[in-house]
């Protein structure tokens, strides 16, 4: 995937707060999307014993926190932001994601936003709990698709989900679940998939 990663641009920041856990599965896409992103950083939080450390946040800057809690508002409303934005983006299973805002000191008092509804997820390498639910790198690419206005914003979230939608792909092939023929992506050359009955590698077609 490393060829495949661009290198964005973007005024608003990217912290993304990953569950240790998260942090060992190779279908995490937060981290992917992160890799996009000049202006990101990644802190892992969940270690026993050891509490999370607060978020430099920097001055002049207005934080916010992609989660649907009850308070949330839309992202929308800050898009045209006179202070740059700082985004807190919780990655985990939902339980580990909706206690970011208590356990990372700091962002109590950070306001919470949400994204508007949009084209379900194309994610298929996990079950969803929730019907609308995104993967993290789909929900960071759409949040910087508003963020970052309508002029560089459209171009920045289809870099990312072009970026999303490669991995995904690649995984199902690699797992035997899609053929080459029905991606929409490319694979690498010389890219060979395991093959369990044989034993060999063989290139899926």
């Amino acid at each position: 995937m490393c060829a495949e990663i661009p290198r964005l641009e973007t005024r608003a920041r990217l912290v993304l707060v990953i569950h240790r856990y998260e942090d060992r599965k190779p279908t995490n896409t937060g981290r992917l999307a992160a890799e996009c992103l000049a202006n990101a950083e990644v802190l892992v939080r969940g270690h026993e014993g050891a509490p999370s450390a607060p978020i430099a946040l920097g001055d002049d800057v207005q934080p916010l926190l992609l989660f649907p809690h009850p308070d949330a508002v839309p992202i929308e409303h800050f898009a045209s932001s006179p202070r740059p934005v700082v985004l807190v983006v919780p990655d985990g299973n939902w339980r580990q994601a909706s206690k970011v805002r208590k356990r990372v000191p700091g962002l109590l008092d950070v306001p919470c936003v949400t994204l508007p509804e949009g084209p379900p997820s194309i994610y298929r390498l996990r079950s969803e709990a929730h019907a609308s639910g995104l993967a993290t790198g789909e929900a960071i690419a759409r949040a910087f698709g508003i963020l970052e206005g309508p002029e560089a914003g459209p171009a920045i979230q289809a870099a990312i989900e072009r970026v999303f939608l490669t991995m995904v792909e690649r995984t199902l092939w690699v797992r035997g679940e899609i053929l080459e023929r029905d991606m929409k992506s490319r694979l690498p050359e010389g890219a060979e998939r395991h093959d369990p009955q044989s034993g060999l590698a063989r290139a899926g077609k």
